[in-house]
């Protein structure tokens, strides 16, 4: 089958992802490249504390994955990878208006720039077109947020195992699905509605 017989009447291809459907050119990679960092940076301001907790709850983490699903895993991993470091060098950015190196979420941080790039490939498969895929991406690249967040909490804190479960996942759990909820609803519409023009 040739990829013109794959393609829809908007001119979608299997393989693309939403920043794809942007005229190419190496400015457009850079704007969004630093667009997804700036977008992610100020999404981290939407912070409430977690009682018991050194890890508040943030819109960074929603902001995140739906940068690596939108750009794709290279333009998604460079995105968090700038935010990442801009903010470890000085920018206050975090969460919070945090930076540097000594915040225990950092980890978090860091596990966010790996999961980008993870729900951009998956994205690149078309796990962004369906809600049940959507979903899919979403909970795979939460995991492997905490899958570094964790022991990096439990590390720069001094937690037990038990104690870093409970002020650096278990609080988090709700919101973590209302995000990948919301994704669910927001990614999977904007490819019907473009399929659709």
């Amino acid at each position: 089958m040739s990829t013109a017989a794959v393609t829809s009447r908007t001119g979608i291809r299997p393989g693309e992802v939403l920043a794809d459907l942007l005229p190419a050119s190496r400015v457009r990679d850079t704007a969004l490249v630093l667009g997804g960092a700036a977008l992610t940076g100020i999404a981290a301001q939407i912070s409430l504390p977690v009682p018991g907790s050194p890890v508040p709850v943030t819109g960074q983490t929603f902001a995140a994955l739906l940068v690596g699903t939108a750009l794709g895993a290279g333009r998604g991993f460079l995105s968090l990878l700038v935010y990442a470091l801009v903010g470890m060098a000085g920018m206050p950015w975090f969460a919070g208006g945090a930076s540097g190196f000594a915040a225990p979420s950092l980890g978090y941080v860091l596990g966010m720039v790996l999961a980008s790039a993870a729900v951009g490939a998956l994205a690149r498969r078309g796990a962004d077109r369906s809600v049940l895929r959507t979903a899919g991406a979403m909970l795979l690249g939460e995991a492997i947020i905490y899958a570094v967040g964790l022991p990096y909490l439990g590390a720069s804190t001094g937690m037990s195992f038990g104690a870093t479960i409970a002020a650096g996942l278990t609080p988090f759990l709700i919101g973590d699905a209302l995000k990948a909820a919301l994704a669910m609803g927001l990614l999977p519409t904007a490819w019907k509605f473009l399929d659709k023009k």
